[in-house]
């Protein structure tokens, strides 16, 4: 079978607007950094394995827990035992997919981002025998997407993420929840990619401490301008897709335009601090920006951290 049936196959059932979108994704992802991974996953993919490998001197940064004591004994000089990244590589993806994602002042809105960003995660780490399970959550009821390492598999599952009614008021997302349920059905070291704007239930930082503390985790944050700046467009009424909540705002006010960029640059100093006490990467998508070349420039710096790093590896 050639490569366009192949294609063709994979995508049967998705509706042609759905599979153009989808095409366009991969090629764009492909091509963009085709060169810049060398034909691996390497920029992404979590930089220890399970396997044991050879023994080195403890450098500073090193993690102590891989102190191999029986060498440091023998030798007097405190060893770590290095371990050989595993072949295979399992990814899940959280993705959040509540209303308020339906959101974007410019050329697109943040769901395109939320679908942009699981396609370029699914599309890099699809290498054979690679495995890729997501948790959608929101819009009603969460689906668990069991990992499995087939094209088709991908593409079906950024179909799912792609569908969806607008509007449907579903509340706010369970994020907290959502990642402890990934932490009970993650039992392998892998890499965690989560896609939301953390507009999000409180309480879920300790159920990002928890994930990460296994796996390797990627958060990105998925945002428009107008949740850091407002215009000066007089009265407005502005409104929760997420619950329907509504609120008027008299943006003709210069206090009340500096106090909410104000508030919303101490929120996203919080997330970026949440982020870095949990040595989570955070990737910042902008309905307003490239979100490719974005990507580009963070796969390109964790690729370089990854290869840099004394002990091999992101954390």
């Amino acid at each position: 079978m050639t490569s366009d049936s192949s294609a063709q196959s994979a995508t049967s059932g998705i509706d042609g607007s759905t599979r153009e979108i989808l095409r366009r994704l991969e090629l764009d992802v492909t091509h963009r950094l085709d060169g810049l991974l060398h034909g691996d996953h390497r920029g992404l993919v979590p930089g220890h394995g399970t396997e044991l490998g050879e023994t080195r001197e403890y450098a500073p940064g090193d993690d102590i827990r891989r102190i191999d004591w029986n060498v440091t004994a023998r030798l007097s000089k405190a060893h770590i035992r290095q371990t050989i990244a595993e072949r295979e590589l399992l990814t899940w993806l959280v993705v959040d997919r509540s209303s308020r994602l339906d959101f974007g002042t410019t050329s697109q809105e943040k769901r395109d981002l939320a679908l942009a960003a699981a396609a370029a995660v699914g599309f890099l780490t699809a290498k054979d025998g690679n495995q890729l399970g997501a948790y959608l959550v929101g819009r009603g009821d969460s689906t668990m997407v069991p990992a499995r390492g087939s094209r088709k598999h991908l593409l079906r599952l950024l179909h799912m993420i792609a569908e969806g009614e607008r509007g449907d008021n579903s509340g706010v997302t369970d994020l907290g929840d959502a990642l402890n349920r990934t932490s009970s059905i993650a039992k392998r070291r892998g890499l965690v990619a989560i896609i939301s704007d953390f507009w999000v239930a409180p309480g879920w930082e300790r159920a990002l401490g928890v994930l990460a503390r296994r796996h390797d985790v990627i958060a990105v944050q998925l945002t428009d301008p107008r949740e850091f700046e407002l215009p000066d467009v007089g009265l407005v009424v502005l409104r929760d897709p997420a619950t329907g909540a509504e609120r008027e705002i008299a943006t003709q006010r210069k206090s009340v335009r500096d106090g909410y960029a104000k508030a919303a640059n101490a929120r996203q100093d919080r997330l970026g601090e949440t982020f870095r006490r949990n040595r989570v990467d955070h990737l910042v998508l902008s309905t307003d920006r490239d979100w490719l070349g974005d990507l580009v420039a963070f796969v390109s710096k964790r690729s370089h951290r990854i290869t840099a790093s004394p002990h091999g590896g992101s954390r």
